[in-house]
């Protein structure tokens, strides 16, 4: 509880004085953490608004607020004053330091949970690979993020379901039939070519052996749905090595292909609104989507001149129909070559009388690959791309989840391979990792009881420190969810194993005065709760032991 909860509770303060200096309007200002060369727990700029307002000396206004945030917060803040043309920094007491120490060991892996969040349905889709063929690296990144941020967001109590999006209709799907007809084919003797534009990779291989060595016959087998179900179960296995469960998976097919009493799909009908609104045009055979009139750079073609239907088509029945299962927001999590398909299904989802904000599109760069500083070729000359599993079982999923989300989504990751293996501080998750392993293994050794430990005896600058990181937990994930992204939390843990350690090189636990070796377990125990649950949050494990 710091820089979100804080900013909350000043604006009526805050406010209130503006009102008495003739300001009408609500003031927007900024609490921030201050950067490490700045000595203050939080700083804020509303002396600097208010002052523009009434064209008076910042630090006149400053001199008066603090008097106000002094006598208010008297619990909380224990001193401030003004730096520079009229910054309000802000130092928090120790009482309130220990109070909140107190909220993490009392509400243990609930601590940051929100009470009074909105319950509405939120969808996080994510990965919806095409199913002809493994997920690949970029997939993972993908995985990553999604299932990472939906934890953060369940967590901070918000209702979320997190969808696959199986795009099994249409021609990719015959092409991949036919691309294991013809390697079962060859493999049982005949003498053709492959198709030009068919899935090269060895799994085609391995699918057609799979069914010569089940002995199921040429003429009986559907190729498609065999090569489809096969290839879906292998996403599902990777998936699940990779800690990622999905709550719900939703065929294409349920809307491209299954007919209502009327002989319409979803795709037809919602084709047929949109035209009816006159949100769509026919022109020249086609059927054409007004998307220039939100803001796309050019209208998209929902139906080709020979009557199929693009791709965009079936997205934006899939978008009516999450709509209707009544998701507030839909959240769609795409790679970075999506990026000109941002505006025409935003464009699709406000004529189907959504708003802007009930859907957010994060879109994330891929990977690169490097072994001993040396980039990683990322596919080979038939077109096989580096599997999530391949790095998976050659570093673990801890560190393939971890270095996934060290960066924000939209930022170039570059994944050392070597450097996710090593056992040491140079690996940022086995970093953070060993934290809580230090911790447990202090907390195993020692045998009282330190439930009544007097925490004000926590009084050293590192100790004081690795508190006020613990408690700006909430804060952090309250950033990932204003901005989408869970590097934020990785960021995190990584800087307090970091104050952790320098904590653990100043301050003896066990062997010191027994009352404050009493209250520097529960600082351990309260490092550990934090360290275990943002690591879950992750999907990271804290393993007690290293």
């Amino acid at each position: 509880m710091l820089k979100f909860n804080f900013e909350e509770q000043l604006k009526n303060t805050i406010n209130n004085f503006a009102k008495s200096k003739g300001i009408e309007e609500q003031i927007s200002f900024v609490v921030e953490i201050p950067p490490k060369n700045i000595n203050a727990d939080l700083a804020l700029n509303a002396a600097m608004i208010i002052a523009k307002k009434v064209r008076t000396n910042p630090r006149i206004i400053a001199t008066e607020l603090i008097e106000i945030i002094s006598k208010e917060f008297a619990n909380t803040i224990k001193s401030a004053e003004i730096a520079g043309a009229g910054f309000i920094n802000l130092h928090f007491t120790d009482e309130f330091l220990q109070q909140e120490l107190n909220k993490i060991l009392s509400k243990k892996q609930d601590y940051a949970k929100q009470e009074n969040v909105n319950k509405d349905k939120i969808m996080v889709e994510f990965v919806s690979a095409n199913p002809t063929g493994p997920l690949h690296i970029g997939h993972g990144r993908g995985a990553a993020i999604g299932d990472s941020l939906s934890r953060i967001l369940k967590h901070l109590g918000y209702n979320v379901v997190k969808e696959y999006y199986l795009n099994d209709v249409g021609n990719q799907m015959n092409v991949l039939g036919e691309s294991t007809k013809t390697r079962y084919r060859q493999l049982k003797g005949e003498d053709i070519p492959f198709l030009e534009d068919g899935y090269k990779g060895e799994y085609i291989k391995d699918i057609a052996q799979d069914l010569i060595n089940e002995g199921k016959k040429f003429e009986e087998i559907d190729f498609k749905k065999e090569s489809h179900t096969r290839i879906l179960e292998t996403i599902k296995k990777d998936l699940e090595q990779f800690r990622v469960n999905f709550d719900s998976w939703f065929s294409e097919s349920k809307i491209a292909s299954d007919k209502d009493e009327n002989g319409k799909t979803q795709v037809d009908n919602v084709c047929q609104y949109l035209k009816e609104k006159g949100d769509a045009f026919e022109q020249d055979g086609a059927l054409w989507l007004k998307s220039t009139l939100y803001g796309d750079d050019k209208d998209r073609v929902l139906r080709r001149t020979d009557g199929r239907y693009t791709y965009l088509a079936s997205d934006v029945a899939y978008h009516k129909n999450k709509y209707e299962r009544e998701f507030a927001q839909v959240i769609n999590l795409w790679g970075a070559d999506h990026h000109g398909y941002v505006a025409r299904i935003m464009a699709a989802i406000q004529m189907l009388g959504q708003k802007k904000e009930a859907l957010k599109v994060i879109l994330y760069q891929l990977v690169s690959l490097v072994r001993n500083g040396q980039p990683v070729a990322m596919s080979t000359r038939s077109g096989e791309f580096i599997t999530l599993k391949d790095v998976l079982d050659e570093v673990g999923t801890d560190a393939c989840r971890f270095f996934f989300l060290l960066r924000a989504p939209d930022s170039q990751l570059e994944f050392d391979l070597e450097l996710a293996k090593k056992q040491t501080s140079e690996n940022p998750v086995f970093y953070v990792q060993y934290v809580n392993a230090r911790c447990q293994s202090i907390l195993k050794d020692y045998k009282e009881d330190s439930s009544t430990a007097n925490l004000s005896l926590l009084s050293t600058k590192e100790e004081k420190d690795l508190i006020k990181k613990l408690i700006s937990f909430e804060d952090t994930l309250l950033i990932c969810d204003k901005t989408k992204s869970p590097h934020h939390l990785t960021t995190y843990l990584i800087e307090t194993a970091d104050i952790y350690h320098r904590f653990y090189e100043k301050c003896r636990v066990l062997g010191e005065d027994k009352e404050l070796e009493k209250a520097r377990i529960q600082l351990l125990k309260a490092v550990s709760i934090i360290i275990t649950v943002g690591l879950d949050l992750l999907g990271v494990s804290a393993p007690n032991k290293m």
